[in-house]
């Protein structure tokens, strides 16, 4: 039985649930080291506190599943979709679950396995099990913050491949082509954590804006956020350059955020609530009368997924604990105009914290 499989089962008795059920997603791979692609075919991994497993699947499945090193019993079913409750009820049965208290991922479980579940065993009390699943990949060991460190050196190399090959005049859409191509040319796999946000000029004031067909021109702010995946682990990077000469207003905001990030990641450390990150970067662009323009949490968490716990907003009371990694990514965005983001990701230490990421933070001038 493996650490992360065992601290599962400590959680799930400490939190008073006598079985957790899970699809496939981040914590399902965390668990069993088993990456299937979540379809139309219903895919559930039932664990009781005993240990013991099941696994419902499609027969395709079944060979990559045997590879896991986990303990797990499966049941696998053909593509008619009248064989699937059978095998929901024998793996329900196997387990002897019947009106237990059982945990579901809320933020990833769906309807699809639930109903079936249900109708294996309607007595069975399935709820929310954010107590135990928020907090089971908080803290990464040695070899994921080493996986995470590969993937932001890949991401790295690759903005820098990419920015060699900008010419003023190209559209977001075509940077952020490029930039896919030399992510994967650096050596992300091939899933990566999100689709690259860029934009240039006004759009650059929309924190999610999406890769459009608009030129990038001289005068222009251009907003890069993007990230790499290593190993089933991800790197998430934002960086503003100004196109040319830029008003100066953006060099003023670009100061700031860079003075922001800073501060957030100096409070990040062992012992101190979340919030306090939050707090530190919004006081310093608060102070600089740019409150009402910062108007997001100033981090999230970072791992197998590229969104996960832990969040940095100011009324969060988690203590960071060595071994979190969460992003630092304060923002100014001035409507009409243009935005600046700067983000890191950073890793909490016993004596403070370092970040994974090192390209240079000031407002780098490109296109010229």
């Amino acid at each position: 039985m493996n650490k992360r499989f065992y601290h599962l089962l400590e959680s799930l008795q400490q939190n008073q649930f006598d079985a957790a059920v899970l699809n496939p997603g981040a914590s399902f791979k965390y668990l069993t080291n088993l990456d299937f692609h979540l379809m139309e075919r219903p895919t559930v991994l039932i664990i009781k506190t005993d240990g013991r497993a099941a696994l419902v699947l499609p027969k395709l499945e079944v060979s990559r599943a045997e590879t896991s090193t986990l303990p797990i019993e499966l049941f696998p079913y053909g593509d008619n979709p009248a064989e699937w409750q059978t095998q929901f009820d024998n793996a329900l049965t196997s387990l002897d679950l019947t009106t237990q208290k059982t945990a579901l991922e809320p933020n990833r479980f769906r309807y699809l396995e639930m109903e079936y579940i249900q109708k294996s065993v309607p007595e069975l009390n399935l709820v929310s099990g954010a107590s135990v699943f928020d907090n089971l990949r908080l803290q990464k060991d040695e070899n994921e913050i080493q996986n995470m460190q590969t993937a932001a050196q890949i991401a790295e190399k690759a903005l820098l491949n990419t920015l060699s090959l900008f010419k003023v005049g190209m559209t977001e859409m075509e940077l952020a082509s490029e930039l896919t191509v030399q992510l994967l040319r650096a050596g992300s796999q091939g899933e990566l954590p999100f689709g690259p946000i860029v934009s240039a000029g006004p759009n650059s004031a929309d924190p999610h804006a999406t890769p459009s067909h608009c030129q990038i021109n001289l005068g222009d702010l251009l907003l890069i956020d993007y990230g790499a995946a290593y190993q089933g682990y991800a790197s998430d990077i934002t960086r503003t350059f100004a196109v040319g000469d830029v008003d100066p207003i953006f060099k003023n905001i670009a100061e700031i955020v860079k003075k922001a990030n800073l501060a957030g990641q100096t409070a990040s450390k062992a012992g101190a609530r979340a919030g306090e990150v939050d707090l530190a970067a919004r006081k310093v662009i608060d102070s600089a009368g740019y409150g009402a323009q910062f108007f997001h949490r100033t981090g999230h968490g970072l791992g197998m997924e590229a969104h996960e716990g832990p969040y940095m907003f100011a009324e969060n009371d988690l203590i960071l604990k060595p071994g979190m990694v969460h992003t630092v990514e304060p923002g100014i965005y001035l409507t009409g105009k243009g935005g600046v983001r700067i983000e890191d990701d950073v890793v909490v230490t016993q004596d403070g914290s370092f970040s994974l990421t090192t390209l240079p933070r000031e407002l780098i001038i490109i296109g010229e």
